[in-house]
């Protein structure tokens, strides 16, 4: 067979490069570039958020592995609103695009209507923007998962985003490194009657299981938001500390 022949040979479709460009899709109907995205997003490090019955709560593992690092310059609980928080797993360079844009739009919705923001209105807008790189030439899509929590007037919404710009509510989710073990520890003892200080104690639990020898109170990153006060609050070193020795001592 001649070299001409061989080239006007159909190509196998694995060898096709279906993954080159995010606008084609595969023969099987995949969009391969965002499923490269969610295997980003499960080597992430650890993010947990819960509605609890005071509040609502976040947890995040900051995965620090330099002892030159400081660890209090790593953050990985952004403030959004006074009544908004935000975590993710991922490309944390992504992350930072998405939550610099969830926070200007709680200050123009703000200035605009003199009243605070809804949840959800965030979530949509941080998705409208992944899914137009999902379908745009040129673009990649968002190599992160985000998961927003707030006390919205009628109550604590957790919502998880993902790279194909879908979202969904939660009563608790998690996301990153160590996601399979950790949710079937929330299914097993997650409740809606958790206080804010016992879910932060089920979170470290679980985090302690996952990451086991690695895990040190100083990889931890939590804030929480009541909903009494509304108020974004950033857990302090002492208070993490207290609760892992109240976890090891179980």
């Amino acid at each position: 067979m001649s070299k001409r022949d061989e080239e006007s040979q159909p190509m196998p479709h694995a060898l096709m490069g279906y993954d080159r460009a995010i606008t084609m899709f595969s023969p099987d109907g995949r969009l391969l570039q965002v499923e490269y995205a969610k295997k980003t997003v499960k080597q992430g490090s650890t993010a947990i958020g819960m509605v609890c019955q005071d509040g609502i709560l976040l947890v995040a593992d900051k995965r620090i592995v330099d002892k030159l690092v400081i660890p209090e310059s790593v953050e990985k609980i952004f403030q959004i609103d006074d009544h908004i928080a935000a975590t993710a797993s991922g490309i944390l360079s992504d992350a930072r695009v998405l939550i610099e844009r969830a926070q200007v739009k709680a200050q123009q919705h703000k200035v605009t209507y003199d009243t605070p923001v809804d949840t959800i209105s965030v979530v949509k807008d941080i998705c409208a923007l992944k899914q137009i790189c999902t379908q745009s030439g040129g673009y990649r899509p968002f190599g992160v998962s985000v998961i927003l929590a707030g006390i919205d007037t009628d109550g604590p919404k957790l919502f998880e985003t993902d790279p194909t710009g879908i979202f969904f509510q939660f009563r608790a989710t998690v996301i990153g490194e160590g996601e399979q073990e950790i949710e079937e520890i929330l299914n097993n003892e997650y409740s809606e009657k958790l206080t804010i200080e016992e879910g932060l104690r089920l979170s470290l639990d679980a985090l302690n299981k996952v990451l086991d020898k690695n895990f040190n109170v100083d990889r931890v990153d939590a804030a929480y938001i009541t909903s009494a006060d509304r108020k974004f609050v950033k857990v302090k070193k002492d208070k993490l500390e207290k609760a892992l020795r109240e976890v090891k001592r179980k």
